[in-house]
């Protein structure tokens, strides 16, 4: 849909509000503003919702599994990581004074101490996401695969499962319920590694947790924001904002201007170029990941389970006849180039752990770049001009996280310019109540 300059006249009380990013994360935002009975506006550049990193991405909705990256283990890993060809982790260095300054920010945050706090923030945040995200379906008739179907995070040796045991312990303490698993327990749990239970050391349960599919949600998440009054912009960049006083008036885009009452920037890894643009300073940086998605051959040498290969940082997520395998982490700028190699390790990967379970004739390969925070924990809040807010830096977790930083941010949002009181026509009252 093409742009035209919009002009806000105030009827009948109503907030208008411009959120910038059809995302997961932008996407439940416009959502939840909508049921909270606002004039939403949506934008995005792409041509529909979901087509950035959530399109294909791992799949998971990993409530409890949500170590940051930044931790004493990674650092320790970290050379030898760096230094091999086929490593999940790759950095190449760039003549980026924000690609160096994250770097050092990032190993900064990986300390034990840093580690917990992030933890303990992801889960309060997980825990908030999962109860909104089951009350939306329980609103709404939405179909994108989901299943709760448990997760199996599998351990290569038992080193990694004693970390694992220490994460455990402390997790419980935040009202996780997890278990920890031998290796012919992890098979019990999911017959499909029977094949390939020589190759880890064991494993954690999680019996909650669940799978979908974040692209066909975010098309959901936008039918029922149409339902609710709310509009959708997609061709529409936004390039800046106008700014008088110490308030945005109208976000900029080609095609004109968009003028409103409050402004959310959700657009991922362009989130801090567009904040940058009034002067806020957010510590987001790109981090590559790839995807295949292959059909399913055999589904009883298919998992059933969310799976997590710690040793190869590869995650297998069934989603209705089809197997998602995501893998990687690479800071290598905004390069959305796709190797050859990296495919071939994610086939080699899935041929490894499900023999004969899948069809390979077309993988549908497929990268994107995962808006990282130094700490793992995404920013939410208002930032510089008055009417401005922020809910970027998810990082790996936007699919997990969105529905509950949607929650968070519209809570602040309407303490902040409605004085804590909800429209008439507002769908959103039970949820606040």
């Amino acid at each position: 849909m093409g742009c035209a300059l919009w002009v806000w006249i105030e009827h009948e009380g109503i907030m208008k509000v411009c959120v910038i990013g059809a995302g997961i994360v932008g996407c439940a935002t416009a959502y939840q503003l909508a049921l909270q009975g606002w004039e939403v506006h949506l934008l995005d550049q792409a041509p529909g919702a979901g087509r950035g990193t959530s399109f294909a991405n791992g799949a998971q909705l990993s409530y409890s599994y949500v170590e940051p990256l930044a931790s004493p283990a990674t650092l320790r890993g970290l050379p030898a990581m760096l230094l091999s060809s086929d490593s999940p982790l790759r950095l190449r260095l760039r003549a980026d004074v924000h690609q160096w300054t994250w770097c050092l920010r990032f190993l900064q945050a990986c300390t034990a101490r840093q580690s917990r706090l992030g933890t303990r923030e992801l889960l309060l945040l997980a825990q908030l996401s999962r109860e909104t995200l089951d009350s939306w379906m329980d609103r709404e008739d939405w179909r994108f695969s989901f299943q709760r179907n448990g997760k199996l995070v599998l351990c290569p040796d038992a080193e990694s499962l004693r970390r694992q045991q220490a994460q455990l312990q402390f997790q419980s303490t935040l009202g996780c319920r997890q278990t920890l698993l031998t290796p012919q327990e992890c098979v019990d749990r999911e017959p499909a590694l029977r094949t390939s239970i020589d190759q880890f050391a064991g494993g954690v349960w999680t019996a909650d947790e669940c799978v979908g599919d974040p692209h066909a949600l975010s098309l959901e998440m936008t039918g029922s924001l149409q339902r609710l009054g709310g509009q959708v912009h997609f061709d529409t960049r936004v390039t800046g904002f106008i700014v008088i006083g110490d308030r945005v008036a109208a976000a900029l885009t080609p095609g004109g201007a968009f003028a409103a009452d409050a402004f959310v920037i959700a657009n991922g890894v362009e989130a801090r170029r567009l904040a940058a643009s009034v002067r806020v300073t957010l510590p987001i940086y790109p981090i590559k990941g790839y995807s295949i998605t292959l059909p399913v051959r055999a589904s009883d040498k298919a998992p059933r389970v969310s799976v997590t290969d710690l040793g190869r940082k590869t995650v297998f997520a069934p989603l209705g006849g089809r197997l998602r395998v995501a893998a990687m982490a690479e800071l290598v700028g905004h390069d959305l180039s796709i190797p050859p190699g990296r495919i071939q390790q994610m086939m080699d990967a899935a041929r490894q752990m499900f023999p004969e379970a899948c069809e390979f004739q077309d993988p549908q390969p497929w990268a994107g770049l995962r808006p990282a925070t130094p700490t793992a924990v995404p920013i939410i809040g208002q930032r510089g001009p008055a009417n401005l807010y922020i809910n970027a830096g998810h990082g790996a977790l936007g699919f997990t996280l969105a529905a509950g930083s949607a929650q968070v941010l519209g809570r602040q949002m309407l303490d902040d310019l409605s004085g804590g009181v909800l429209p008439e026509n507002s769908a959103g009252r039970q949820a606040w109540a």
